[in-house]
């Protein structure tokens, strides 16, 4: 009688082997959760000791990030799971929401002023951030654009035509956040949209020219008073933290201060004597980083960056394997808002980048961003399945012979 079974095939030399993950980016989706799970941390220490934030309850925020972790994941998966002809068709729809919000943080009545900026919605009993979706919305339409126009005109060039269209959609809302005014959000735009120009193979004549004309921009908004004068006054205490240490140099000081405390080891969580005396301002969102520095020492901060490290390769690795353009426009744009989000965000902790209020990726409390970056997540996931190598299927029962 003859054997019968299955028969597992060899690997081939670069082949990927394909489990019960499917064609997941485990390292993408492992770095995104042991960021959110390190935030949670970060954020339950960070508030732990502040009753004026908890009402007592040492455990709230921790609760509310749990909480957001949780529909974030939900979102991410859903995203993940979302067939890309259909992301590509409601591109449109998440740009037009997006832009709409913006516009809307302006009804008196609906949109909320928060650390001298106009950029909340109050919903309910809920506060979203229109920017945030903002940056999704930003990358899916110039991604669509670009596909759309040279894929419908069988050619691979980028035409100036092309360029202006993008740029004509991605200054809707640039300009909605300058007027808030929300410096931090409109400076990640500006690198998301240099980015995807970039990938897309503009040439650097205009790259150059876009620089100079955001520099002139950012000119006339402060001589014309759009920039308010703290913010201003901040990019000068960059320059020079000590010129106004008790003022618009308070922040970076004590950052700095919190950061310097940790040493190699750190002081340990829930033990930071800066970050459980609330000496840095805003911990628990823009100033998180310092509890990992203060709390967690070197080698804690260490591995968050390592983790954003690692998101932002897999996200060009993605976008260097994908055979069509709006996948790899769209993981380059999402590369360039996580790579220069998250070091906007760690330099004002250390005193390198002025002091603007964006989130860390992943980390910082809050929910908008962290829905907004973990639909981005289960984008690039659809992204790299789709351009997945070749994979073996391994058969885990045994060869069964009769």
């Amino acid at each position: 009688m003859s054997g019968r079974g299955t028969v597992r095939p060899a690997l081939r030399p670069g082949a990927s082997v394909r489990t019960a993950w499917g064609d997941v980016d485990l390292p993408l989706v492992a770095s995104a959760l042991g960021l959110s799970v390190i935030g949670m941390l970060l954020v339950w220490s960070a508030t732990a000791s502040r009753d004026d934030l908890t009402g007592g309850d040492p455990t709230a925020y921790l609760v509310k990030q749990a909480t957001n972790v949780v529909i974030a994941v939900g979102l991410g998966a859903i995203m993940a799971a979302t067939d890309r002809r259909w992301i590509r068709l409601w591109a449109p729809v998440v740009y037009g929401a997006a832009v709409v919000g913006l516009a809307l943080v302006f009804v008196p009545g609906i949109g909320a002023v928060v650390n001298g900026s106009r950029s909340w919605l109050q919903v309910g009993g809920l506060s979203l951030q229109p920017a945030e979706l903002a940056k999704l919305g930003v990358v899916l339409v110039m991604a669509l654009l670009f596909a759309e126009r040279t894929e419908g005109a069988m050619r691979r060039t980028v035409r100036s035509s092309d360029v202006l269209l993008a740029l004509a959609c991605a200054g809707v809302p640039a300009a909605l956040i300058l007027a808030q005014p929300d410096l931090g959000t409109l400076m990640v735009l500006v690198a998301i949209v240099l980015g995807v120009l970039a990938v897309a193979g503009v040439r650097l004549l205009w790259l150059g020219g876009l620089v100079a004309a955001g520099l002139a921009v950012v000119v006339v908004a402060v001589s014309v008073g759009l920039i308010e004068e703290y913010q201003v006054l901040r990019f000068e205490a960059f320059t020079d933290p000590d010129l106004d240490p008790r003022g618009a140099g308070y922040n970076t000081v004590q950052a700095r201060i919190a950061i310097g405390n940790g040493g190699l080891l750190g002081q340990g969580l829930f033990h930071g004597t800066q970050t459980q005396a609330g000496f840095v301002p805003e911990q628990h969102t823009d100033f998180v980083f310092t509890v990992a520095g203060e709390e967690l020492g070197l080698l804690g901060a260490g591995l968050v960056v390592v983790l954003l490290a690692v998101l932002v390769w897999r996200c060009l690795r993605i976008a260097q394997r994908a055979d069509d353009l709006f996948d790899r426009l769209a993981a380059a744009g999402i590369g360039c808002w996580f790579g220069f989000q998250a070091f906007q965000n760690i330099g004002m902790s250390l005193g390198i980048m002025p002091v603007t209020g964006v989130p860390l990726p992943f980390v910082s409390y809050g929910g908008t961003a962290l829905f907004a970056s973990a639909m981005a997540v289960g984008l690039l996931v659809a992204i790299g399945r789709r351009s997945a190598p070749p994979a073996v299927v391994v058969q885990s029962r045994a060869v069964r012979s009769r």
